[in-house]
């Protein structure tokens, strides 16, 4: 009996494990058109869900660049104080790290009032971000559209594996002492 309470505890404990698992995403900012003043990227994010651990990627050509501002900057398309500016190479990875609004631009003014310019807003916890975003492709024209795919490795939801792990441990040790 003591060997079939065991088993039953450790494939409840798999179960559990198997449900509270999630993968962040990857999102290419502007699905197909990319980070260009063609998208219309406030529609892209209508029914987009970002979460802590999730990664943006802007690919771009090289008449623009991708800064992150303060909601001032964003709404006024100021790039004189940025919270960071990212190397303008045409393929920029962002993770988004912590939870609340996040507010993008293109460098190029004319471009931003022109509507290039992003704000996400971020769900969940700091705690649930992986350890580091996956890096995208290179490619110079082909824009993945690919937007919710999983990014590799990246597990948000960790602190609830630690629980139910450490409640199947427990548990375990409850039913063998029985």
């Amino acid at each position: 009996m003591g060997r079939v309470s065991l088993m039953f505890c450790a494939v409840l404990g798999l179960v559990c494990l198997g449900g509270s698992y999630t993968r962040a995403k990857t999102y290419t900012v502007g699905d197909s058109s990319g980070w260009d003043i063609s998208s219309d990227l406030d529609l892209w994010t209508v029914e987009k869900k970002f979460q802590v651990g999730d990664v943006l990627v802007f690919q771009y050509s090289n008449t623009h660049s991708v800064s992150e501002v303060s909601k001032d900057s964003f709404d006024g398309c100021s790039t004189t104080d940025t919270i960071k500016t990212y190397k303008s190479d045409g393929n920029t990875t962002v993770e988004l790290a912590k939870p609340g609004d996040m507010y993008f631009v293109c460098g190029n003014r004319l471009h931003c009032l022109g509507g290039m310019k992003l704000q996400v807003h971020v769900d969940g916890s700091e705690a649930y971000a992986p350890a580091g975003a996956p890096q995208a492709s290179t490619g110079e024209s082909d824009l993945p559209g690919g937007t919710g795919k999983p990014a590799s490795g990246a597990a948000r939801g960790s602190s609830h594996v630690l629980h139910l792990t450490l409640l199947g441990a427990a548990s375990l040790i409850l039913l063998v002492q029985i």
